[in-house]
């Protein structure tokens, strides 16, 4: 398996906790980091130096995997019940990001998808804010 992972918001503890359940080299990023560009911390991710802890949020950002490899390390990660992790894959585009924009661009996406799931569920319970017409 090729590629590696940089992560955010977790405790050192937690950080052995990844790299001991990964099959793919996992890097911390310190606060530091958040004004470089996405594709920069991943060239030197082997030199960073500092906690990662610094986020409110945690963030699992992988680079050059494969599906295979996505769905190890998700199931992997939700295995070890951390809590809440958002978890993301580098495209062309955000490899040219700073970090904190594309943190803040994972928090917007996943606070959607949050609130879609919890509108399909109240969809299949006919209840909160949605209308029951019927079939015509």
């Amino acid at each position: 398996m090729n590629g590696k992972a940089i992560v955010i918001g977790f405790t050192p503890g937690e950080m052995e906790m990844l790299r001991e359940a990964l099959r793919i080299p996992a890097f911390g990023v310190p606060e530091d980091c958040k004004e470089c560009l996405v594709s920069e911390i991943f060239e030197r991710a082997e030199t960073l130096n500092g906690p990662s802890d610094w986020h409110q949020r945690k963030f699992v950002i992988m680079d050059g995997v494969d599906n295979e490899t996505i769905k190890h390390v998700i199931s992997s990660v939700k295995s070890l019940r951390l809590g809440r992790v958002i978890f993301a894959t580098t495209t062309e585009n955000s490899l040219g990001w700073k970090l904190k924009d594309l943190l803040e661009e994972l928090m917007a996406e996943d606070e959607y998808f949050q609130a879609m799931r919890w509108a399909r569920k109240e969809a299949k319970k006919k209840t909160g804010p949605f209308l029951d017409i019927g079939k015509g």
